[in-house]
């Protein structure tokens, strides 16, 4: 599981180094291939192969004609690239998605269990103000048992 947060930069090439916490559990679990991609554009989305392939699988059995899954499909197709790491631990952002995410220089790597979320260190604050964890959060988890 990737779990927790760190810093990072993206250098003037638009690589981002892995942090070494989650550059060890990507390459001793999953391995160096990477599926990098967005959904809306407002942070970069780095899912080791196999996860991004089990997601594949579970979309496959959506009817061809369901909406959501093609709104979903046309997002993460324009955004997503296939990569693999470096032997420094490195991956190549696409401008693209660099431009839409504003991802230059200071960034946060952020776990999300079966992937890693790469945020614009002060739009994520930004999210979180103007998007607060609440009440009504902590019932809905509450009543899952979490």
């Amino acid at each position: 599981m990737f779990r927790g947060s760190a810093p990072a930069r993206i250098d003037n090439k638009g690589r981002l180094k892995v942090p070494t916490t989650f550059r060890r559990v990507l390459e001793e679990r999953y391995g160096r291939e990477l599926f990098i991609t967005s959904i809306v554009g407002e942070s970069v989305h780095l899912y080791p192969l196999e996860v991004w392939e089990e997601l594949e699988n579970r979309l496959a059995g959506l009817p061809s004609t369901d909406r959501t899954k093609m709104r979903f499909l046309e997002r993460v197709a324009y955004f997503g690239q296939q990569a693999q790491l470096d032997s420094q631990g490195r991956v190549v952002v696409s401008p693209l998605l660099r431009e839409s995410a504003d991802m230059t220089g200071e960034v946060v790597v952020a776990g999300r269990l079966d992937h890693l979320e790469v945020w614009n260190h002060d739009r994520l604050l930004a999210r979180f103000r103007e998007q607060p964890f609440t009440d009504a959060d902590f019932e809905y988890l509450s009543e899952r048992g979490i």
